[in-house]
């Protein structure tokens, strides 16, 4: 294996010799250190193997009557799941998607016919504007308008004093790539309050919402009710095979669901994936909390061994994780920092850093930490040892750089 080679394909037309080509990627260097690892702080379901991922049914006799007919476009099993995600969130209907990139797209059309307005406010960081491909304008016809582009959610003044009209406020809530940063509950109420006295709706973009009562101290159902309609996700924090829900007015719901027909999202039988859902929620969701506090530790030991290793500089955000999902910015080049964490999980079996790292500027890399059930079983020392050892590797890779201006 080639030290430093990037989890990219080839661009240069050349493409792998047959040596490189035979070898595993970085990816799946990465992904095998991961698995093998006695300790890491998360088990991604997603990325374990099939056999595994099919044991997580194993308990679906728990959530639901197995002896009950399976679902045929969304009956059976998928209604009593939105009946379960409308009773957790207080609204008066919920309906399932199989994606969140639709659920969205549909509710904010809805709410585009009943103001009249298709502009829709968000950060530029919010999912649909970084993953999605354009969608809200290529194939829902809506009009994304930006607040600045600061990491951070837009406070009152801002959306109080915006330049232009919009029919809908998106809030994405944690916003992913900023940090998975969240406002205050003060502050996230005087936003609300703002675009209302603009006479708009507001849609939360949730799928991370399940994780953030510990940081605003409200319920799942005091935080979606400041909100006219509310996405949430199955799959990015209850660990499900995927699937998604939108949740509001019973009247929109509705119209939803019509429209979730015309997007093609009425599959057939989607009984796997709403038993996944149900056991998620029945068996993730009550310890959500939980994570959330001992990110708060993992984040803490983890700048103290980063520093006691010698790094000379690095970033924790934020410093205090909101949900239990943070980042760590590093001041060294992706490939090294990637092959670094890759050989430390190879040969210690302990997993610190298990997610790909992102370039963010010249000698500038990051990654996010995801803090699952696997964590618990951490303490502070055994965190401030790993993040120790990986630092004294890092620092041995390459001559330490200067601090970034």
């Amino acid at each position: 294996m080639i030290a430093g080679m990037t989890e990219t394909a080839y661009h240069d037309g050349t493409g792998p010799t047959t040596e490189e080509a035979a070898a595993p990627s970085p990816r799946e260097r990465r992904i095998a250190a991961w698995r093998n690892a006695p300790r890491v702080l998360a088990r991604l379901g997603f990325l374990a193997p099939l056999k595994e991922r099919l044991r997580l049914l194993e308990s679906a006799g728990d959530v639901h009557d197995l002896d009950e007919t399976s679902d045929i476009y969304g009956n059976g099993v998928v209604e009593a799941l939105e009946r379960r995600v409308a009773e957790l969130l207080g609204t008066e209907a919920a309906a399932f998607f199989p994606t969140g990139t639709m659920a969205q797209q549909v509710a904010l059309r809805c709410w585009a016919g009943r103001t009249g307005d298709p502009a829709v406010a968000l950060h530029p960081m919010s999912h649909p504007e970084v993953y999605e491909r354009n969608a809200f304008s290529q194939v829902s016809g809506l009009r994304p308008v930006h607040f600045a582009n600061e990491p951070r959610l837009p406070t009152a003044e801002e959306v109080r004093d915006f330049a232009e009209p919009f029919g809908a406020l998106m809030l994405e809530l944690p916003l992913r790539d900023a940090g998975f940063v969240l406002p205050t509950w003060d502050e996230l109420t005087e936003v609300v309050e703002a675009a209302r006295e603009r006479d708009a709706v507001v849609h939360f973009d949730g799928a991370r919402l399940w994780e953030c009562t510990e940081h605003f101290g409200k319920s799942l159902e005091e935080i979606a009710g400041l909100a006219d309609s509310v996405y949430v996700s199955f799959y990015k924090s209850l660990d499900a095979f995927g699937g998604a829900a939108l949740a509001g007015p019973a009247s929109l719901i509705e119209e939803a669901r019509t429209w979730r027909h015309r997007y093609g999202g009425a599959v057939f039988q989607q009984f796997p994936t709403a038993l996944s859902a149900l056991i998620g929620l029945d068996r993730e969701l009550p310890r959500l909390p939980e994570y959330v506090r001992h990110a708060r530790v993992v984040a803490a030991a983890l700048r103290e061994g980063l520093e006691a290793g010698g790094l000379p500089w690095f970033r924790v955000h934020p410093e205090v994780p909101h949900t239990h999902d943070f980042q760590v910015w590093l001041p060294y080049g992706t490939e090294v920092v990637a092959e670094t964490a890759i050989r430390a999980g190879e040969e210690t079996g302990t997993m610190l850093f298990a997610n790909h790292w992102d370039p963010k500027g010249p000698g500038l890399t990051a990654t996010e930490v995801y803090v699952r059930a696997a964590a618990l079983e951490w303490t502070a020392g055994d965190v401030r040892e790993a993040a120790t050892d990986f630092a004294r590797r890092l620092t041995g890779a390459r001559p330490s750089p200067r601090r970034p201006d």
